[in-house]
């Protein structure tokens, strides 16, 4: 791909996938975005920690069902900006050959995907698409070329969902991908939480103000638990992710607001 091919990125509204970056304490975003964030953790401090720990739980989500649960093969749904902890690097640490389709619908993240080390392995594959088109991603041949159907993988939406609208129906988006799925697939979640109404309203006007309306919602905990209905919840169920499997790198963070998650297998 040449440099002209690459989609135009918009430097002037913030990203999903820059601000997280910039969480992270990346070089991969923008003065919108660092501005964004910097308001954000002066309005909730803690925050920034939040992203930090929910990096921490995709290690450990990955590392448990890579080591403890066989899987071999991922879907990384808005998988961001590759960093030095990605998915597959994880995976690779325990069982070499792990197969990962990373998605993405912001073009920054093509870009910077295209002249990574992804590019040069033969098991990853990126591909730039809205996560809500669920069969355009399975059906894709990058994802027949690396996904064997017949055996079980794991879908993780981490720190995802909250960008996804009610009219786009979230829920019904992550019930069709596992419906493809072979049974003992898993479905990983971390999702932006609150039960202060206030806090829920003034940070969800917030990030779509910065997004220019490319946000969904701060939701309640007990419609996180609505995405995993079908399903087998594994210990210990869904929870503060720094309470999920601890390993005692995590950091104190925000209580205003928290990350909510879990892990989720498709029963036979």
């Amino acid at each position: 791909m040449q440099q002209d091919d690459f989609p135009e990125i918009d430097t002037k509204t913030a990203s999903g996938a820059r601000m997280y970056d910039y969480m992270l304490g990346g070089t991969d975003n923008y003065a919108v975005d660092r501005i964004a964030i910097n308001q954000i953790e002066e309005m909730f401090p803690g925050t920034k920690a939040l992203a930090r720990n929910n990096r921490r739980f995709m290690e450990r989500v990955v590392r448990y069902l890579t080591r403890d649960c066989g899987i071999r093969q991922f879907i990384d749904n808005g998988s961001g900006l590759p960093t030095q902890d990605n998915v597959h690097t994880v995976a690779d640490s325990i069982a070499p050959g792990s197969r990962v389709v990373y998605v993405d619908s912001d073009p920054v993240v093509l870009r910077h995907q295209k002249v990574s080390a992804l590019a040069e392995n033969e098991n990853t594959a990126f591909i730039l698409a809205d996560a809500r088109n669920v069969d355009d991603i399975l059906d894709h041949p990058e994802t027949a070329r690396l996904l064997d159907f017949d055996e079980p993988a794991a879908v993780l939406y981490l720190a995802f969902l909250h960008f996804i609208p009610d009219e786009d129906d979230p829920w019904d988006m992550t019930r069709r991908m596992m419906s493809r799925l072979a049974p003992g697939s898993y479905l990983a979640i971390s999702h932006l939480v609150s039960d202060d109404p206030e806090v829920r309203e003034l940070a969800t006007e917030f990030v779509r103000d910065a997004m220019k309306g490319r946000f969904g919602r701060i939701r309640k905990k007990r419609e996180v638990r609505t995405f995993f209905d079908g399903l087998e919840l594994l210990e210990p169920g869904l929870v503060d992710i720094t309470a999920w499997r601890p390993d005692g790198r995590e950091e104190e963070q925000s209580r205003q607001w928290i990350v909510l998650g879990g892990v989720a297998r498709k029963p036979a």
